[in-house]
């Protein structure tokens, strides 16, 4: 596989079926075993833990360990309550938008399989006839499944603490743009599985163990990260996940930056951003002319990238992003060039990591 084919047709089929898959935070397993499938005659072998984090490794026995990882997980809801009506109620899983629920067709997991419903909400003519138009809030949030009562909801296998996902699916605009729900984060496990198969396929032959780690339970707190960190003890990450596109209305540049799809993959300043990492993967763009940009994110970054640096006495870390169009809605947008790019990044940095570098400020 050369690095100027890195989207082929074996690899755009597996982009669809996993960004298409539902991998709720905290019942990912059935999208993880996608991801190890494809990553299989990748790697050396396989880590998994308790929670559900899918690591592939190479060099399994090397001592010096470094990690490339995204997360797997996506937002989704909660049954929460279910009236004597039949309606449901929802509490969020992760970050789940309020103001895109209403009308939102969504699918409800139950041990009997699928059942299907939809977001209700009162209708246009009807909502402002007390002079003050009501606005989604979670509260008002409800789900109807065409049940009458409690009892046939219930009876359909519908209880509190099934989970619930939108059924949007994969889609391409204008040649370049991938457009899903849940792009935020498994673009993130579907590069890292790029990268691995190019190191394969290239032949490369590293002087270290690689992990590719795609964690569980990001969205409520960088959860996966903090458990499997503790358990592959690295020496090194490379994070990948998304950031804001700030070029679309309604966005302050002045608060969030000035990032754009197409422009290349998004290169962190935090803390948390080992500085030394952070230039060898800058460097790294330039040798390569591989386009990149910059984002600011103040005290903390809001991804793995936090949970990774500060586990074990400190981990050299550092984070590139994708820039992402309408995050935590069902049509998160990214550019296909981002993706070529970031794929190509992480796989330069990769090689360019020398074997024992302590990335030390001192030396």
């Amino acid at each position: 596989m050369h690095i100027d084919n890195i989207l082929d047709e074996q690899s755009l089929a597996f982009l669809e079926s996993y960004l298409n898959n539902t991998s709720a935070t905290g019942h990912e397993v059935n999208g993880q075993k996608l991801w190890m499938e494809y990553l299989k005659p990748y790697v050396d072998t396989f880590i998994t833990d308790t929670y559900g984090t899918a690591v592939g490794v190479i060099n399994p026995d090397a001592p010096y360990k470094v990690v490339i990882e995204g997360h797997a997980d996506e937002i989704s809801w909660y049954v929460k309550y279910i009236t004597e009506e039949g309606f449901i109620h929802v509490v969020r899983n992760g970050g789940s938008d309020h103001m895109i629920a209403p009308s939102k067709r969504v699918h409800i997991h139950t041990k009997n399989g699928i059942v299907e419903g939809v977001f209700g909400w009162p209708a246009i003519h009807i909502r402002n006839r007390a002079g003050k138009e009501e606005m989604p809030k979670i509260e008002t949030n409800f789900i109807d499944v065409g049940c009458e009562t409690k009892a046939e909801v219930e009876a359909l296998g519908v209880h509190v603490g099934c989970v619930i996902t939108y059924p949007d699916t994969f889609t391409i605009l204008n040649k370049n743009k991938f457009v899903c729900r849940a792009i935020d984060n498994r673009i993130g496990g579907f590069m890292i599985a790029q990268v691995a198969r190019l190191l394969k396929e290239n032949n490369k032959q590293l002087p270290f163990g690689l992990y590719i780690v795609n964690s569980v339970q990001e969205e409520v707190g960088l959860r996966g990260a903090e458990m499997i960190t503790q358990r592959i003890k690295p020496n090194v990450a490379i994070v990948t996940d998304v950031c804001h596109d700030s070029n679309t209305p309604l966005v302050d540049k002045t608060i969030e930056g000035d990032n754009k799809i197409g422009k290349g993959p998004v290169i962190g300043y935090a803390p948390a951003i080992q500085n030394k990492l952070r230039e060898l993967i800058e460097d790294t763009a330039l040798a390569h002319n591989i386009p990149f940009q910059r984002n600011a994110m103040s005290r903390v970054t809001g991804t793995d990238t936090d949970a990774f640096a500060y586990s074990n006495g400190g981990v050299a870390s550092a984070l590139i992003s994708l820039a992402l169009r309408y995050m935590h809605t069902t049509v998160e947008m990214v550019h296909k060039d981002d993706v070529e790019h970031t794929i190509q990044l992480i796989y330069e940095s990769v090689l360019k990591i020398e074997n024992n570098e302590t990335f030390s400020y001192f030396k």
